[in-house]
Protein backbone atom coordinates (compact mmCIF):
# COMPACT_ATOMS: atom_id res chain seq x y z
CA UNK A 1 0.00 0.00 0.00
CA UNK A 2 1.54 3.23 -0.83
CA UNK A 3 -0.05 6.80 0.97
CA UNK A 4 -2.21 9.31 -1.13
CA UNK A 5 -3.05 12.63 0.53
CA UNK A 6 -5.98 14.41 -0.30
CA UNK A 7 -6.53 17.92 0.12
CA UNK A 8 -9.83 18.42 2.28
CA UNK A 9 -9.21 21.09 5.54
CA UNK A 10 -10.00 19.32 8.46
CA UNK A 11 -9.61 15.60 6.71
CA UNK A 12 -6.82 13.27 7.53
CA UNK A 13 -5.08 11.53 4.81
CA UNK A 14 -6.22 8.28 3.19
CA UNK A 15 -4.37 5.30 2.87
CA UNK A 16 -5.48 3.94 -0.75
CA UNK A 17 -5.26 0.89 -2.35
CA UNK A 18 -2.22 1.27 -4.70
CA UNK A 19 -3.31 -0.12 -7.81
CA UNK A 20 -6.26 3.01 -7.55
CA UNK A 21 -3.57 5.10 -6.20
CA UNK A 22 -1.10 4.97 -9.60
CA UNK A 23 -4.34 4.43 -12.07
CA UNK A 24 -4.44 7.44 -14.47
CA UNK A 25 -8.02 9.01 -14.87
CA UNK A 26 -9.39 8.81 -18.45
CA UNK A 27 -8.04 11.18 -20.61
CA UNK A 28 -11.28 11.09 -22.77
CA UNK A 29 -13.45 11.61 -19.88
CA UNK A 30 -10.94 13.98 -18.39
CA UNK A 31 -10.69 16.28 -21.99
CA UNK A 32 -14.79 16.10 -22.54
CA UNK A 33 -14.90 17.78 -18.64
CA UNK A 34 -12.18 20.85 -19.36
CA UNK A 35 -14.30 21.25 -22.53
CA UNK A 36 -17.06 21.75 -20.32
CA UNK A 37 -15.80 23.80 -17.94
CA UNK A 38 -14.33 26.17 -20.69
CA UNK A 39 -18.34 26.60 -22.10
CA UNK A 40 -19.98 26.89 -18.47
CA UNK A 41 -17.30 29.83 -18.23
CA UNK A 42 -18.34 31.68 -21.61
CA UNK A 43 -15.85 29.94 -24.16
CA UNK A 44 -17.73 28.98 -27.58
CA UNK A 45 -16.22 25.35 -27.17
CA UNK A 46 -16.70 22.65 -29.88
CA UNK A 47 -16.62 19.39 -28.70
CA UNK A 48 -15.26 16.99 -30.05
CA UNK A 49 -13.59 14.42 -27.71
CA UNK A 50 -16.52 12.02 -26.09
CA UNK A 51 -16.83 8.91 -28.01
CA UNK A 52 -20.56 8.31 -27.98
CA UNK A 53 -22.80 9.18 -31.24
CA UNK A 54 -24.82 12.34 -31.22
CA UNK A 55 -28.20 10.90 -32.49
CA UNK A 56 -30.91 9.85 -29.53
CA UNK A 57 -31.80 5.95 -29.25
CA UNK A 58 -34.09 4.60 -31.80
CA UNK A 59 -37.76 5.79 -30.59
CA UNK A 60 -38.83 1.57 -30.70
CA UNK A 61 -36.16 1.00 -28.04
CA UNK A 62 -36.45 3.75 -26.12
CA UNK A 63 -40.55 2.46 -25.93
CA UNK A 64 -39.38 -0.78 -24.73
CA UNK A 65 -37.65 0.90 -21.40
CA UNK A 66 -40.58 2.96 -20.54
CA UNK A 67 -42.53 -0.19 -21.20
CA UNK A 68 -40.48 -2.01 -18.65
CA UNK A 69 -41.14 0.47 -16.21
CA UNK A 70 -44.57 1.17 -16.36
CA UNK A 71 -45.24 -2.89 -16.34
CA UNK A 72 -43.30 -3.31 -13.11
CA UNK A 73 -40.18 -5.12 -15.13
CA UNK A 74 -37.70 -3.58 -12.45
CA UNK A 75 -36.59 -6.44 -10.18
CA UNK A 76 -33.24 -8.16 -10.58
CA UNK A 77 -32.55 -10.78 -13.21
CA UNK A 78 -30.68 -13.61 -13.33
CA UNK A 79 -26.60 -12.50 -12.94
CA UNK A 80 -25.83 -13.62 -16.37
CA UNK A 81 -28.70 -11.54 -17.87
CA UNK A 82 -32.41 -12.23 -18.90
CA UNK A 83 -32.74 -15.66 -20.23
CA UNK A 84 -34.49 -13.85 -23.19
CA UNK A 85 -31.66 -11.29 -23.78
CA UNK A 86 -29.09 -14.07 -24.16
CA UNK A 87 -31.13 -15.74 -26.39
CA UNK A 88 -31.95 -12.62 -28.51
CA UNK A 89 -27.79 -12.29 -28.60
CA UNK A 90 -27.28 -15.54 -29.22
CA UNK A 91 -29.42 -15.50 -32.56
CA UNK A 92 -27.62 -11.90 -33.14
CA UNK A 93 -23.87 -13.85 -32.99
CA UNK A 94 -25.33 -16.69 -35.49
CA UNK A 95 -26.66 -14.09 -37.88
CA UNK A 96 -24.14 -11.13 -37.96
CA UNK A 97 -20.67 -13.27 -37.06
CA UNK A 98 -21.61 -17.06 -37.66
CA UNK A 99 -20.78 -17.83 -34.54
CA UNK A 100 -22.96 -20.69 -32.52
CA UNK A 101 -23.26 -19.78 -28.64
CA UNK A 102 -25.75 -21.14 -26.79
CA UNK A 103 -27.50 -18.98 -23.35
CA UNK A 104 -25.22 -19.98 -21.23
CA UNK A 105 -22.01 -19.10 -23.10
CA UNK A 106 -22.98 -15.14 -22.86
CA UNK A 107 -23.37 -12.82 -20.17
CA UNK A 108 -24.50 -9.13 -20.05
CA UNK A 109 -22.76 -6.17 -18.22
CA UNK A 110 -22.92 -2.69 -17.89
CA UNK A 111 -21.53 -1.99 -20.86
CA UNK A 112 -18.56 -3.30 -23.07
CA UNK A 113 -16.01 -1.92 -20.98
CA UNK A 114 -17.50 -3.46 -17.70
CA UNK A 115 -17.27 -6.60 -19.98
CA UNK A 116 -13.53 -6.62 -21.11
CA UNK A 117 -12.82 -5.70 -17.36
CA UNK A 118 -14.33 -8.88 -16.66
CA UNK A 119 -12.47 -11.08 -18.87
CA UNK A 120 -8.78 -8.85 -18.06
CA UNK A 121 -9.92 -9.50 -14.36
CA UNK A 122 -10.32 -13.31 -14.26
CA UNK A 123 -7.74 -13.91 -16.85
CA UNK A 124 -4.82 -12.00 -15.36
CA UNK A 125 -2.47 -13.55 -12.55
CA UNK A 126 0.31 -11.15 -11.30
CA UNK A 127 2.80 -10.47 -13.84
CA UNK A 128 0.90 -12.00 -16.92
CA UNK A 129 1.60 -9.70 -19.75
CA UNK A 130 -1.43 -8.38 -21.85
CA UNK A 131 -0.39 -7.32 -25.75
CA UNK A 132 -2.13 -4.11 -26.77
CA UNK A 133 -1.55 -2.75 -30.15
CA UNK A 134 -0.97 0.85 -30.31
CA UNK A 135 -2.69 3.19 -30.25
CA UNK A 136 -5.10 1.91 -27.92
CA UNK A 137 -8.57 2.38 -25.76
CA UNK A 138 -7.15 4.84 -22.98
CA UNK A 139 -8.96 2.24 -20.17
CA UNK A 140 -7.21 -1.14 -21.83
CA UNK A 141 -3.61 -0.63 -19.91
CA UNK A 142 -5.05 0.39 -16.85
CA UNK A 143 -7.40 -2.27 -16.80
CA UNK A 144 -4.40 -4.45 -16.92
CA UNK A 145 -2.56 -3.06 -14.24
CA UNK A 146 -5.45 -3.37 -11.76
CA UNK A 147 -5.80 -6.96 -12.43
CA UNK A 148 -2.06 -7.35 -11.52
CA UNK A 149 -1.38 -7.89 -15.05
CA UNK A 150 1.97 -6.38 -17.28
CA UNK A 151 0.38 -4.44 -20.71
CA UNK A 152 2.43 -4.69 -23.69
CA UNK A 153 2.12 -1.74 -26.38
CA UNK A 154 2.86 -2.93 -29.26
CA UNK A 155 3.05 0.61 -32.05
CA UNK A 156 1.25 0.62 -35.26
CA UNK A 157 1.88 3.88 -37.97
CA UNK A 158 -0.01 5.06 -39.82
CA UNK A 159 2.15 3.51 -42.86
CA UNK A 160 0.38 0.72 -41.82
CA UNK A 161 -2.88 1.98 -41.16
CA UNK A 162 -2.27 1.61 -37.21
CA UNK A 163 -3.09 -2.10 -37.95
CA UNK A 164 -0.75 -5.34 -36.19
CA UNK A 165 0.98 -7.46 -38.82
CA UNK A 166 1.28 -10.85 -37.74
CA UNK A 167 5.29 -10.57 -37.60
CA UNK A 168 5.03 -7.99 -34.81
CA UNK A 169 3.14 -10.05 -32.76
CA UNK A 170 4.97 -13.28 -33.14
CA UNK A 171 7.73 -10.94 -32.25
CA UNK A 172 5.88 -9.50 -29.18
CA UNK A 173 4.67 -13.02 -27.35
CA UNK A 174 6.67 -14.59 -24.31
CA UNK A 175 6.58 -17.25 -22.47
CA UNK A 176 4.36 -14.52 -19.54
CA UNK A 177 1.74 -13.85 -22.59
CA UNK A 178 -1.87 -14.44 -21.41
CA UNK A 179 -4.05 -12.04 -23.54
CA UNK A 180 -4.14 -10.02 -26.70
CA UNK A 181 -6.44 -7.16 -27.02
CA UNK A 182 -7.71 -6.51 -29.93
CA UNK A 183 -10.33 -3.76 -31.70
CA UNK A 184 -12.29 -3.60 -34.62
CA UNK A 185 -13.28 -1.00 -35.59
CA UNK A 186 -10.45 0.85 -33.41
CA UNK A 187 -11.17 3.02 -31.07
CA UNK A 188 -9.40 5.80 -31.45
CA UNK A 189 -8.15 4.86 -35.13
CA UNK A 190 -11.03 3.57 -37.26
CA UNK A 191 -9.12 1.27 -38.40
CA UNK A 192 -10.45 -2.92 -39.49
CA UNK A 193 -8.91 -5.55 -40.03
CA UNK A 194 -9.59 -7.61 -43.32
CA UNK A 195 -10.48 -11.33 -43.06
CA UNK A 196 -6.69 -11.96 -44.49
CA UNK A 197 -5.52 -10.03 -41.98
CA UNK A 198 -7.56 -11.45 -39.20
CA UNK A 199 -6.20 -14.73 -40.64
CA UNK A 200 -2.76 -14.14 -40.56
CA UNK A 201 -2.98 -13.12 -36.45
CA UNK A 202 -5.02 -16.13 -36.01
CA UNK A 203 -2.11 -18.24 -37.75
CA UNK A 204 0.78 -17.14 -34.97
CA UNK A 205 -2.00 -17.06 -32.20
CA UNK A 206 -2.95 -20.94 -33.15
CA UNK A 207 0.88 -21.88 -32.44
CA UNK A 208 0.42 -20.48 -28.70
CA UNK A 209 -2.92 -22.26 -27.72
CA UNK A 210 -2.26 -20.53 -24.19
CA UNK A 211 -3.06 -16.73 -25.26
CA UNK A 212 -6.49 -15.43 -25.31
CA UNK A 213 -7.78 -12.80 -27.55
CA UNK A 214 -10.15 -10.10 -25.65
CA UNK A 215 -11.76 -9.00 -29.39
CA UNK A 216 -13.52 -6.04 -28.75
CA UNK A 217 -16.67 -5.29 -31.28
CA UNK A 218 -18.27 -2.62 -30.08
CA UNK A 219 -18.03 -0.86 -33.17
CA UNK A 220 -19.25 -3.42 -35.47
CA UNK A 221 -21.92 -2.20 -36.94
CA UNK A 222 -20.45 0.97 -37.57
CA UNK A 223 -18.19 0.44 -40.53
CA UNK A 224 -18.20 1.53 -44.42
CA UNK A 225 -16.20 0.34 -47.25
CA UNK A 226 -15.02 -2.55 -45.16
CA UNK A 227 -16.41 -6.15 -43.79
CA UNK A 228 -16.32 -6.81 -39.95
CA UNK A 229 -14.59 -9.96 -39.57
CA UNK A 230 -14.91 -11.23 -35.51
CA UNK A 231 -11.92 -13.01 -34.70
CA UNK A 232 -13.85 -16.12 -33.10
CA UNK A 233 -15.12 -16.77 -36.78
CA UNK A 234 -11.65 -17.62 -37.69
CA UNK A 235 -10.96 -21.63 -38.20
CA UNK A 236 -9.63 -22.90 -34.89
CA UNK A 237 -9.60 -19.69 -32.41
CA UNK A 238 -13.38 -19.52 -31.26
CA UNK A 239 -12.17 -21.44 -27.90
CA UNK A 240 -9.56 -18.76 -27.45
CA UNK A 241 -11.26 -15.81 -28.31
CA UNK A 242 -13.82 -13.88 -26.07
CA UNK A 243 -16.23 -11.74 -28.34
CA UNK A 244 -17.21 -8.60 -26.66
CA UNK A 245 -19.86 -6.22 -27.54
CA UNK A 246 -22.63 -4.09 -26.10
CA UNK A 247 -25.67 -1.34 -27.55
CA UNK A 248 -23.81 2.27 -26.78
CA UNK A 249 -22.58 3.10 -30.01
CA UNK A 250 -24.79 1.18 -32.76
CA UNK A 251 -27.80 2.31 -30.72
CA UNK A 252 -27.14 5.30 -29.29
CA UNK A 253 -27.67 3.92 -25.92
CA UNK A 254 -24.15 5.46 -24.25
CA UNK A 255 -26.26 5.86 -21.43
CA UNK A 256 -28.34 2.75 -20.79
CA UNK A 257 -25.00 0.93 -20.03
CA UNK A 258 -25.52 -2.40 -21.46
CA UNK A 259 -23.00 -4.44 -22.72
CA UNK A 260 -21.85 -8.64 -23.51
CA UNK A 261 -19.29 -10.83 -23.80
CA UNK A 262 -19.36 -14.71 -25.60
CA UNK A 263 -16.74 -16.87 -24.58
CA UNK A 264 -16.05 -20.47 -23.52
CA UNK A 265 -18.44 -21.38 -20.46
CA UNK A 266 -15.52 -21.76 -17.55
CA UNK A 267 -14.56 -17.95 -18.72
CA UNK A 268 -18.43 -17.31 -18.51
CA UNK A 269 -18.88 -18.89 -14.93
CA UNK A 270 -15.38 -17.16 -13.37
CA UNK A 271 -16.64 -13.57 -14.50
CA UNK A 272 -19.83 -14.30 -13.13
CA UNK A 273 -18.79 -14.97 -9.74
CA UNK A 274 -17.22 -11.88 -10.14
CA UNK A 275 -20.39 -9.83 -11.54
CA UNK A 276 -22.32 -11.22 -8.82
CA UNK A 277 -19.99 -9.80 -5.93
CA UNK A 278 -19.33 -6.79 -7.97
CA UNK A 279 -22.53 -5.10 -9.48
CA UNK A 280 -24.87 -7.82 -10.47
CA UNK A 281 -26.35 -7.71 -13.38
CA UNK A 282 -27.28 -4.98 -15.68
CA UNK A 283 -30.66 -2.45 -15.28
CA UNK A 284 -33.56 -4.81 -16.25
CA UNK A 285 -34.82 -1.72 -18.05
CA UNK A 286 -31.94 -1.43 -19.87
CA UNK A 287 -31.84 -5.18 -20.85
CA UNK A 288 -35.47 -5.00 -21.53
CA UNK A 289 -34.37 -2.01 -24.71
CA UNK A 290 -31.74 -4.15 -25.71
CA UNK A 291 -33.88 -7.07 -26.59
CA UNK A 292 -36.01 -4.48 -28.86
CA UNK A 293 -32.53 -3.12 -30.04
CA UNK A 294 -31.38 -6.56 -31.27
CA UNK A 295 -34.74 -6.89 -33.23
CA UNK A 296 -34.58 -3.65 -34.94
CA UNK A 297 -34.38 -3.10 -38.41
CA UNK A 298 -30.98 -2.65 -39.73
CA UNK A 299 -32.12 0.15 -41.75
CA UNK A 300 -32.20 2.51 -38.58
CA UNK A 301 -28.46 1.85 -38.01
CA UNK A 302 -27.55 2.43 -41.44
CA UNK A 303 -29.15 5.50 -41.21
CA UNK A 304 -26.64 6.84 -38.64
CA UNK A 305 -23.81 5.22 -40.58
CA UNK A 306 -24.66 7.04 -43.81
CA UNK A 307 -24.33 10.67 -41.76
CA UNK A 308 -21.07 9.61 -40.40
CA UNK A 309 -19.59 8.04 -43.46
CA UNK A 310 -20.18 11.93 -44.72
CA UNK A 311 -18.80 13.69 -41.96
CA UNK A 312 -15.83 11.45 -41.76
CA UNK A 313 -14.75 12.19 -45.76
CA UNK A 314 -15.65 15.92 -44.67
CA UNK A 315 -13.48 15.64 -41.59
CA UNK A 316 -10.43 13.47 -43.53
CA UNK A 317 -10.27 16.10 -46.48
CA UNK A 318 -9.79 18.93 -44.38
CA UNK A 319 -6.80 17.23 -42.79
CA UNK A 320 -5.31 16.06 -45.82
CA UNK A 321 -5.17 19.60 -46.79
CA UNK A 322 -2.83 21.13 -43.67
CA UNK A 323 0.34 20.74 -44.83
CA UNK A 324 2.85 17.95 -43.25
CA UNK A 325 -0.06 15.97 -41.69
CA UNK A 326 -1.35 12.55 -42.82
CA UNK A 327 -4.74 11.26 -42.58
CA UNK A 328 -5.89 7.68 -43.19
CA UNK A 329 -9.42 7.20 -44.11
CA UNK A 330 -11.38 5.15 -41.33
CA UNK A 331 -13.14 2.30 -42.29
CA UNK A 332 -15.56 2.08 -39.12
CA UNK A 333 -15.93 3.94 -35.72
CA UNK A 334 -16.28 7.60 -35.72
CA UNK A 335 -13.01 9.27 -35.13
CA UNK A 336 -9.79 10.07 -37.51
CA UNK A 337 -6.82 9.98 -36.18
CA UNK A 338 -4.46 12.41 -38.06
CA UNK A 339 -0.46 11.50 -37.65
CA UNK A 340 0.46 15.16 -36.43
CA UNK A 341 4.00 14.24 -35.80
CA UNK A 342 5.48 17.32 -38.21
CA UNK A 343 4.13 19.86 -35.96
CA UNK A 344 5.72 17.92 -32.62
CA UNK A 345 8.79 20.52 -31.35
CA UNK A 346 7.81 23.70 -33.06
CA UNK A 347 5.88 26.59 -31.58
CA UNK A 348 3.35 28.91 -31.81
CA UNK A 349 4.19 32.93 -33.55
CA UNK A 350 3.38 33.98 -29.94
CA UNK A 351 5.65 31.37 -28.72
CA UNK A 352 3.82 28.90 -27.34
CA UNK A 353 6.09 25.49 -27.15
CA UNK A 354 4.29 22.16 -28.73
CA UNK A 355 6.36 19.28 -27.56
CA UNK A 356 3.71 16.61 -27.24
CA UNK A 357 0.57 15.95 -28.94
CA UNK A 358 -1.13 16.61 -25.36
CA UNK A 359 0.49 20.26 -25.80
CA UNK A 360 -1.27 20.08 -29.21
CA UNK A 361 -4.46 19.15 -27.83
CA UNK A 362 -4.59 22.14 -24.74
CA UNK A 363 -3.41 24.91 -27.23
CA UNK A 364 -6.53 23.80 -29.29
CA UNK A 365 -8.69 23.90 -26.79
CA UNK A 366 -7.47 26.70 -24.92
CA UNK A 367 -6.75 29.19 -27.53
CA UNK A 368 -8.84 27.82 -30.24
CA UNK A 369 -11.94 26.37 -28.63
CA UNK A 370 -11.81 23.16 -29.88
CA UNK A 371 -11.68 20.15 -27.36
CA UNK A 372 -9.58 16.69 -29.17
CA UNK A 373 -8.30 13.81 -27.38
CA UNK A 374 -4.06 13.89 -27.47
CA UNK A 375 -2.50 10.63 -29.11
CA UNK A 376 -0.60 10.40 -26.26
CA UNK A 377 -3.20 8.80 -24.16
CA UNK A 378 -3.69 6.12 -26.67
CA UNK A 379 0.12 5.22 -26.54
CA UNK A 380 0.03 7.06 -30.44
CA UNK A 381 2.46 10.47 -29.43
CA UNK A 382 2.14 11.43 -33.04
CA UNK A 383 -1.58 11.28 -33.17
CA UNK A 384 -4.34 13.22 -31.97
CA UNK A 385 -8.51 11.85 -32.13
CA UNK A 386 -10.94 13.90 -33.57
CA UNK A 387 -14.82 12.38 -32.72
CA UNK A 388 -16.89 13.46 -36.27
CA UNK A 389 -19.90 12.67 -33.80
CA UNK A 390 -21.21 15.98 -34.43
CA UNK A 391 -23.35 18.23 -36.22
CA UNK A 392 -22.05 19.09 -39.61
CA UNK A 393 -21.72 22.84 -38.36
CA UNK A 394 -19.78 22.05 -35.86
CA UNK A 395 -17.73 19.58 -38.04
CA UNK A 396 -16.84 22.46 -40.24
CA UNK A 397 -15.97 25.23 -37.67
CA UNK A 398 -13.78 23.02 -35.85
CA UNK A 399 -11.69 22.43 -38.75
CA UNK A 400 -11.83 25.76 -39.84
CA UNK A 401 -10.55 26.84 -36.07
CA UNK A 402 -8.00 23.65 -36.44
CA UNK A 403 -6.43 24.85 -39.50
CA UNK A 404 -5.87 28.21 -38.08
CA UNK A 405 -4.27 26.64 -35.45
CA UNK A 406 -2.19 24.81 -37.14
CA UNK A 407 -1.08 28.13 -39.69
CA UNK A 408 0.15 29.45 -36.35
CA UNK A 409 2.55 26.58 -35.78
CA UNK A 410 6.23 27.67 -36.76
CA UNK A 411 7.42 23.81 -37.59
CA UNK A 412 10.93 22.41 -37.17
CA UNK A 413 11.32 21.38 -39.99
CA UNK A 414 9.96 24.15 -42.24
Amino acid sequence: MISTSIENKGLKSITFNDRVASMQPSATLAMTAAAKTLKAAGHAIIGLSAGEPDFDTPELVSEAGIGAIRSGQTRYTHNLGMPELRAEISRKLLRDNELAYDSEHIICSNGAKQSVALVVSVLCRDGDEVLIPAPYWVSYPEMVRFAGGVPIAIPTTVDSNYLLSPEQLEAAITKKTKILILCSPSNPTGSVYSQAQMEGLAAVLRKHPHIFVISDEIYEHIIYDAKHISMASIDGMKEQTITVNGFSKAFAMTGWRLGYFAARPDIVKAASKLQSQMTSAPSTIAQVAGIAALRLDHAVIQKMVDQFRKRRDMVVESMRSIPGVKCPTPDGAFYVFPDIGAYLGGRTKSGREIKSSTDLCMYLLEEHDVALVPGDAFGGERGMRISYAASDSDLIEACKRIHSAFSDIVRVTS
